[in-house]
């Protein structure tokens, strides 16, 4: 699964959790925090793998429920003690719903059922035969996956996909676009507070 599909995922359940559990739409600082736990595991075991040759398949330690797991408890712990518990809970939801969206995504695409994807270092997978780095190997795989696009003859799989990003980018409309809702306030917030002390001086000066 590509990146921006588990990102889609992922902010996906986790806006649904908001509004079923809090009755509230993520905060800017939860939907970072649960669009890079989707992403984490492939920047750890893909880099690791394709860039350093730390493993041999791009499916190891970041993938690993071993892992995954307490991992996730840590970042929540740490997020609890902060004041911040639904970053902690969105940082999870997003990486632990990687896992089995890998399993599954190459089980509808190819057929093949591979739990093992997420049992490193009890089951380590063999080594593909790529020297290519990071960069290239990513561009190698985007190819095929334009290529798809692009030939236009989708699967209803893919199908799938492409209604579940809409349905994602109008509930994040819905959230009020956090992220760039904060972004926005924040230069707001800068560009008052400059006015406001442009004024601040003009005054000043014309008292004296």
């Amino acid at each position: 699964m590509w990146p921006w599909e588990h990102a889609i995922v992922a902010y996906l359940a986790y806006s649904v959790l908001c509004h079923t559990v809090y009755r509230d739409s993520p905060s800017g600082l939860e939907a970072i925090a649960v669009v890079f736990a989707s992403v984490f595991p492939d920047l750890v075991d893909k880099s690791l793998a394709w860039e350093f040759g730390v493993f041999d398949a791009g499916y190891a330690l970041g993938h690993s429920i071993f892992a995954a797991v307490p991992v996730s408890i840590a970042i929540g712990l740490v997020a609890r003690s902060a004041g911040r518990s639904r970053v902690g809970i969105a940082f999870g939801l997003g990486y632990l719903l990687h896992l089995p969206a890998d399993v599954i995504d190459a089980y509808v695409r190819e057929g093949i059922f591979q739990p093992e994807l997420l049992l490193w270092p009890v089951v380590v997978l063999p080594d593909p035969g790529s020297t290519q780095g990071f960069v290239d190997q990513f561009l190698l795989f985007f190819s095929r996956y334009r290529d798809e696009l692009l030939a236009g003859d989708l699967t209803m799989y893919r199908w799938i996909q492409i209604g579940l990003a809409a349905c994602t980018a109008l509930l994040w409309i819905y959230d009020g676009a956090p992220v760039l809702r904060e972004l926005l306030c924040g230069c707001r917030r800068l560009l008052l507070g400059t006015v406001g002390s442009e004024r601040s001086l003009d005054d000043s000066t014309g008292r004296r």
